[in-house]
């Protein structure tokens, strides 16, 4: 039967008009227009299915690019085409929130939903009180459409557990891509330079720290895929190649910091896996830190003795200066923006400075004797370089803590999981994104990047298959092998 469509005249006169000014616009090199077909693509998706957009939005975030690669001189900037989406994706939600007037309590009052409603009301706090308060609205609002898409809709999208490892296989899948580019670029202009490693992904990751950091983050659960063997043996191998491809990334990307957290992880899957008893773990960390307070000094006079500086060309000597405090540029660095970090806190030790004004505001605490060949007055050198001292400075004291609660409670609930749940998928599952977490928590040690669609998709999104997993599926029949 042949459909017939009525199609009105306004909708031939649009496509005339659009197809003018895409033409001119390409003569100008102005390249914009080309995007509203598939905004319209993705607007229609939105409406037929929200989980289907969500989806699709992960797909493309490790392929984003900033608007200001593509148009120079604006005033803002943003992430295309995922963050415009995130923030239509948090328009839907309030419609729908207002229309259906109710969302499922047991995730509504989880403890990690709790936790990131605390995290959120001091945000908004903070932005309220902040020096720079338009640049602090932002982070705020960038934050809400993070957590309302990657969080709260991604719980009800993993009532599928399915779509759980859709989601992981499909960052993972884009990611490969962007490994691919980098890769060709490095082999192109010198392997095993490290200066070129650290533009080498950009424009879709702007440097190798946070390109390492989600190669760390995706690396634990595709590993965990393919060791699991209730999948097919096609599947498993798919997970291997891009297994491979990640691993390949993330020895050339010469991030120091992804290297340490994934050697961890992988420690915390051998304890898993042996079974090892939770006072063990305890006693073992009580005795560390014992140590570190006995012999600090020791160990800050060995690490500033040493002056092996990173080098491209030797594996060895790169990871010697891991620990060089002294003469490492990258380094040094890092420790001039915690310590302003610091000597900002003490200024404004309740209410912080704003969220995202760091940047702007740290020049003034710097001292001369602790600069280094790459630091700047001009607010444009980036952040605190940690998930931890960068709250504490821009939100005062409650900021770091409310995100430690966040990690407190999804560790909490991850472990439950992990050591109640009947069902092997679901156990899987939990460990893996439990493990990618730690990588970025490890990580967040030393840099922070959740105020970017790249990290924040994996951190919320794992979140919310460990939360999702606990209300959902830990005494559901496995699914069938994917």
């Amino acid at each position: 039967m042949k459909l017939k469509i009525k199609t009105s005249w306004w909708v031939y006169a649009g496509i005339i008009v659009f197809i003018i000014l895409n033409s001119v616009g390409i003569l100008k090199e102005f390249y914009l227009f080309n995007i509203i077909p598939f905004f319209l693509l993705l607007v229609a998706i939105a409406f037929l299915s929200l989980d289907a957009l969500i989806l699709i939005i992960v797909f493309f975030v490790p392929l984003s690019v900033p608007l200001s690669e593509i148009v120079q001189g604006l005033p803002i900037d943003m992430n295309l085409p995922t963050e415009p989406f995130l923030a239509g994706v948090l328009l839907i939600f309030v419609l729908k929130l207002l229309h259906e007037r109710s969302f499922d309590k047991k995730i509504l009052t989880h403890p990690v939903s709790v936790s990131i409603y605390l995290y959120l009301i001091w945000i908004l706090v903070t932005t309220l009180s902040s020096t720079m308060p338009i640049v602090s609205l932002k982070i705020f609002l960038s934050r809400v459409w993070f957590i309302i898409a990657f969080y709260f809709l991604t719980t009800q999208l993993f009532k599928n557990k399915n779509n759980t490892t859709k989601y992981i296989l499909l960052y993972s899948i884009s990611l490969s891509i962007v490994v691919l580019y980098a890769t060709f670029r490095i082999v192109k202009y010198g392997i095993f330079e490290e200066k070129i490693a650290y533009w080498a992904s950009n424009p879709f990751y702007k440097d190798h720290t946070i390109y390492g950091a989600m190669l760390a983050f995706y690396i634990p659960p595709l590993a965990a895929f393919v060791y699991y063997k209730k999948f097919s043996n096609p599947k498993r191998l798919l997970y291997l190649g891009i297994l491979f491809i990640l691993t390949i990334g993330l020895i050339s990307s010469y991030s120091r910091a992804a290297w340490i957290s994934i050697i961890v992880a992988f420690s915390i899957w051998a304890i898993i896996q042996l079974k090892i008893k939770f006072w063990v773990i305890a006693t073992s960390f009580i005795t560390f830190v014992i140590f570190i307070f006995l012999f600090g000094n020791t160990i800050m006079r060995t690490l500033e003795s040493n002056d092996q500086d990173s080098s491209g060309n030797n594996i060895s000597e790169q990871i010697q200066s891991i620990t060089n405090i002294s003469t490492d540029a990258s380094n040094v660095e890092r420790l001039n923006r915690w310590k302003c970090a610091i000597r900002m806190f003490k200024q404004k030790p309740i209410l912080g400075w704003g969220p995202g004004t760091y940047m702007f505001q740290y020049a003034p605490f710097q001292r001369s004797y602790e600069k280094t060949i790459i630091s700047t007055n001009k607010g444009d050198g980036g952040n605190a370089h940690s998930e931890y001292l960068g709250p504490l400075c821009e939100q005062g004291i409650l900021g770091p803590f409310f995100y430690l609660l966040i990690i407190i409670s999804t560790i909490i609930t991850a472990s439950k999981v992990i050591r109640k749940t009947s069902d092997d998928f679901s156990r899987m599952m939990s460990i893996s994104a439990i493990l990618g977490l730690v990588t970025y928590y490890l990580h967040g040690i030393l840099n922070n990047f959740l105020n970017t669609d790249k990290a924040a998709a994996p951190f919320w999104g794992f979140i919310a298959i460990i939360v999702a997993i606990d209300i959902y599926h830990k005494k559901k029949e496995q699914p069938t092998a994917e």
